[in-house]
């Protein structure tokens, strides 16, 4: 039986683009494309030897994604500060450079971390449960708010708050939803 893979991506170009180098790469294995992680829930998500999602997907479903850690690689669109362990594949390098990442990530299992980041810096990588607060700050939630969705005491999130605005540097709601859009953990759409 043929491995599949799943591509994750709600832009047409980079999923078709991926998709063709992989059937290059790897012969006999079937690549499913999906627009949004509604269809591919609505499919049967469990089946996939691998997930190629982009990076806003990914850190809308982090919890999805982190179960599924040794299967997933992150598709960025250039260098956005990747948390320590997670792959990722930038996609806005060449094509030969892409082949090799890929094929970095594939000899080593992509179960170590492979940081692409020239200037990352461990301390100042947000955690990803501080991803997740970033991102429900930016749409707006309150400290209350999103408490309840992650379901994490009050003072969690402000804990989380604190040391995300300590880490960055950005002190306002907007400032931080720049940072969020800029580094590509959320569409500029959704905020």
């Amino acid at each position: 039986m043929n491995k599949e893979i799943a591509i994750i991506e709600k832009n047409t170009l980079t999923a078709l683009g991926l998709q063709m180098l992989l059937e290059e790469l790897i012969p006999n294995i079937i690549i499913r494309i999906f627009s949004s992680f509604e269809s591919l829930i609505d499919d049967t998500p469990d089946m996939y030897a691998h997930y190629f999602v982009s990076t806003s997907i990914y850190f809308e479903h982090t919890s999805f994604f982190l179960e599924r850690r040794p299967k997933t690689i992150v598709l960025s669109a250039g260098e956005p500060q990747i948390q320590p362990g997670v792959p990722y594949l930038n996609t806005y390098q060449p094509q030969e450079k892409l082949i090799k990442a890929f094929m970095s990530i594939r000899n080593k299992g992509h179960e170590k971390s492979i940081l692409h980041h020239k200037n990352y810096n461990a301390e100042k990588s947000l955690t990803t449960r501080e991803i997740e607060v970033l991102v429900l700050v930016t749409k707006g939630l309150i400290n209350k708010e999103i408490a309840e969705k992650l379901n994490i005491s009050l003072t969690t999130v402000i804990s989380h708050r604190k040391n995300i605005t300590e880490k960055l540097g950005i002190k306002s709601v907007s400032g931080l939803a720049i940072y969020a859009v800029m580094n590509g953990f959320i569409d500029a759409d959704r905020i």
